[in-house]
């Protein structure tokens, strides 16, 4: 048997960024990946948009994952988020979910850009000031049927080149994994994801946005690892596509 890997940037389970969460659509979405172990981005937990569910939790049970674990990077609710972390209160984050025992959970905080930046954005184009929320990755060794093999996911920076510097950091946190899998949406594009990391890309497909993908800025990316069966899922939720690929150490 080998292992099913997957990432999905959820969109807290709403099919636009002002829609409504329906969770039986959302689990049903999650179990139709069909994956083993699963990275997820943008997930709340007791949000009032998400009807206070525990999205990690929803999607573990729907895909039969007895292990998973969610990494908050903010707390409260939108428009009033906060970085204190108060256990079971409304956050926002990135979950790991494995059918596969995990014999270890680590949180990697990622470095933040310490002030405001000028971006230019939308259509027509305009300079706004802005910024960036706080960024983690969330670790998982998974003890899979050929071999463990470390999966992290997170959710970079939309900062142009500040996502490399985190995906950097990244990287050299987790040197001395030698089967490794970084899920997630990484707000760069295959070049740069493949550059900035040193890792080979194990799934190529474009991803966003997701009624008519222009570019994959969502990745699967290996070190030690050899991919087949590669995917896009088209799914009914979220801006973006997920992506999936069965993955065993190399030889």
């Amino acid at each position: 048997m080998l292992v099913r890997l997957g990432t999905w940037n959820v969109l807290h389970g709403a099919a636009t960024a002002d829609g409504p969460v329906d969770l039986r659509r959302f689990a049903d979405a999650v179990g139709g990946l069909d994956v083993d172990v699963l990275g997820l981005q943008e997930v709340d937990r007791a949000q009032p948009r998400s009807g206070g569910a525990d999205l990690t939790a929803v999607a573990a049970e729907a895909l039969g994952a007895a292990e998973y674990r969610f990494a908050p990077t903010l707390h409260g609710v939108p428009g009033s988020w906060t970085e204190i972390d108060v256990p079971d209160a409304p956050a926002y984050g990135v979950a790991l979910l494995s059918r596969h025992p995990v014999t270890e959970w680590r949180v990697v905080p990622l470095p933040r850009l310490p002030r405001d930046v000028p971006l230019v954005v939308g259509r027509p184009r305009r300079l706004v000031v802005v910024r960036d929320e706080p960024r983690t990755a969330l670790l998982a060794r998974v003890a899979g049927p050929h071999g463990p093999v470390s999966v992290v996911t997170t959710h970079l920076s939309f900062i142009p080149g500040w996502n490399l510097v985190q995906l950097r950091h990244l990287v050299r946190c987790l040197r001395d994994e030698t089967t490794l899998v970084v899920t997630g949406d990484l707000n760069l594009g295959v070049r740069r994801a493949r550059l900035g990391s040193g890792l080979r890309g194990l799934v190529r497909g474009r991803t966003f946005p997701a009624d008519g993908p222009r570019r994959q800025i969502d990745h699967l990316l290996g070190r030690g690892v050899a991919a087949s069966a590669p995917r896009v899922h088209h799914s009914p939720l979220s801006d973006h596509c997920a992506l999936s690929a069965t993955v065993v150490p190399a030889d």
